[in-house]
């Protein structure tokens, strides 16, 4: 598997912050901790959709909003 180091270090460093700062992605994550995903998955599953906001937000040139990003059903679901 051929993976870019660096941003997978800063893509861990980030979704291990958001968990602290962010209700949605703290609720997402713990959603796929029971589903049985591990830590690293559980913060992977993170970075990933968290990358995808990202680039949709650049794409519209949208500023992130938590509550799209991160609906109050998942939070509820958590």
């Amino acid at each position: 598997m051929v993976k870019n180091d660096r941003l997978n270090h800063a893509g861990y460093l980030w979704s291990f912050a958001a968990l602290n700062a962010s209700e949605g992605a703290n609720a997402h994550y713990r959603a796929r901790r029971e589903r049985g995903d591990w830590h690293a998955a559980g913060l992977r599953h993170l970075f990933n959709r968290m990358i995808g906001q990202l680039f949709h937000c650049l794409q519209r040139g949208e500023v992130f909003e938590e509550h799209e990003a991160f609906p109050s059903s998942l939070r509820d679901a958590a």
